[in-house]
């Protein structure tokens, strides 16, 4: 069974003039368990629109979704689920520590097993030193990990995040993705969109990228990277004792190595230099926009 199944989800909304705006069209995607996915597309493309829908707050035009073999319409779907919102708003009157108290006996934590989950999840979200302090004092970034905070208290098995790395300085930036590499280990499920694609080549299984509601492509991460190589930058020391760095074309690699093994020169360093996935986005943005 698949973590997350689409088939066929369509969202139109009416606009004015009873003009239709198809912020989805015919989606259809499985992720399976144990897989992080990344969701990549411009503003607008239709990233949110697939999440909400998911969650429950958009009603599909036609298709249909399952989370864990349960259909999204019904109740059972969510208890599966940790979500965390583009915008994440909170009853900032509270402190990290009330609020969790409040997300965890929501899906049914209790004594000592909530707190003990409480200070699990405020210690790895480096939130524990200021988990009495009301939600409004706390900075962009410190709200943000009280959102992910809220999405790990129960131990989902399925992870649907919309933007997790906004607001996040580096080292935030960094916890996150050590956070979704564990959850991955644990085969959990992970969906999460992010404009940062650096952080898709860290962390994904998979990428997804959609463009004016469509799909326009889903790959794994390494075949990607892996075609994208261009060539090779080669460190050798010769023979002289120097040391120098070589950029050799792929089709060339095997005879360039054999001709420093020929003439004596000992080859330290053969590093591929390859396209970018965001070279990957780029061209598939501009190929249909063309």
């Amino acid at each position: 069974m698949n973590a997350i199944e689409i088939q066929g989800l369509t969202k139109i909304y009416k606009g004015k003039k009873r003009a239709t705006v198809a912020a989805l069209k015919d989606l259809n995607l499985s992720i399976m368990q144990g897989e992080v996915f990344g969701y990549l597309g411009p503003n607008g493309a239709g990233k949110s629109t697939t999440i909400k829908t998911l969650m429950g707050l958009v009603k599909p035009t036609s298709g249909s979704a399952k989370i864990m073999g349960a259909n999204i319409s019904a109740r059972d779907a969510r208890s599966h689920v940790g979500y965390l919102p583009e915008n994440p708003a909170f009853y900032d009157f509270l402190s990290a520590e009330e609020y969790l108290e409040f997300v965890g006996r929501t899906f049914l934590l209790s004594g000592p097993r909530l707190k003990e989950k409480q200070e699990e999840t405020l210690r790895l979200l480096e939130l524990w030193d200021d988990r009495k302090r009301p939600i409004r004092s706390y900075s962009k970034g410190m709200v943000q990990r009280v959102g992910l905070a809220q999405v790990l208290i129960h131990d989902p098995d399925v992870y649907i995040l919309d933007e997790p790395m906004s607001g996040l300085d580096p080292l935030g930036r960094a916890l996150v993705k050590s956070i979704l590499l564990d959850l991955k280990a644990r085969g959990k499920c992970v969906f999460f969109s992010t404009h940062i694609i650096s952080d898709v080549e860290t962390v994904c299984d998979r990428v997804g990228i959609i463009l004016k509601g469509e799909l326009q492509s889903v790959d794994s991460v390494e075949r990607i990277m892996a075609e994208g190589i261009e060539g090779y930058t080669v460190v050798v020391s010769t023979k002289a004792g120097e040391t120098k760095k070589y950029s050799v074309v792929s089709d060339q690699l095997s005879d360039f190595l054999a001709s420093m093994s020929v003439e004596g020169n000992q080859v330290k360093l053969v590093e591929p230099t390859r396209k970018h996935l965001e070279d990957f986005f780029l061209s598939i943005v501009k190929e249909k926009s063309a």
